[in-house]
């Protein structure tokens, strides 16, 4: 098992030194599924919310969310992202939203947080944009689904 590279040799908290690491093309991808009433997809997916558009505000605010995950995660880096992609899809069969986030970079350290965070607050966008018509939604399964680049190279769930 590896150490856990957050912690110095006293187990007290730090921020990983990237100093030496190589500049590598790196990318991640994390889901998410918010689960909701049918009435509920319906007014989202023929623009009847009375809020406006809500998969374009979750997806502007996943992107927004992507960009501050540094002030967010203590620990994280901030990072020069050059991509990021939030697509949600309506999945009228599982009854809900399907959420995928991609970011990409060229750097010293990996961007999984970043896609986890984008998918976790698109996700919290859809609820709070909806909660006044459907306070039971269920926000699920974030989870990394593949990351790509780095010393640890090519991993995918």
């Amino acid at each position: 098992m590896t150490h856990f590279t957050h912690l110095n040799e006293k187990g007290e908290a730090q921020m990983v030194d990237v100093t030496k690491k190589s500049h590598t093309e790196r990318s991640a991808t994390a889901t998410g599924f918010v689960k909701m009433q049918p009435e509920t997809l319906r007014m989202i997916v023929e623009g009847e919310h009375k809020k406006g558009d809500v998969l374009a505000t979750a997806r502007i605010a996943g992107i927004q969310a992507a960009k501050k995950t540094s002030d967010l995660i203590p620990l994280c880096h901030p990072l020069m992202l050059t991509s990021v992609k939030v697509d949600l899809s309506p999945d009228e069969d599982a009854g809900g939203v399907r959420i995928s986030a991609t970011c990409k970079l060229s750097g010293q350290t990996g961007v999984e947080m970043e896609a986890l965070t984008a998918a976790s607050v698109a996700g919290l966008t859809i609820y709070d944009m909806c909660k006044a018509v459907d306070k039971g939604m269920v926000i699920s399964n974030i989870q990394l689904e593949e990351k790509k680049g780095g010393k640890s190279g090519y991993w995918k769930r």
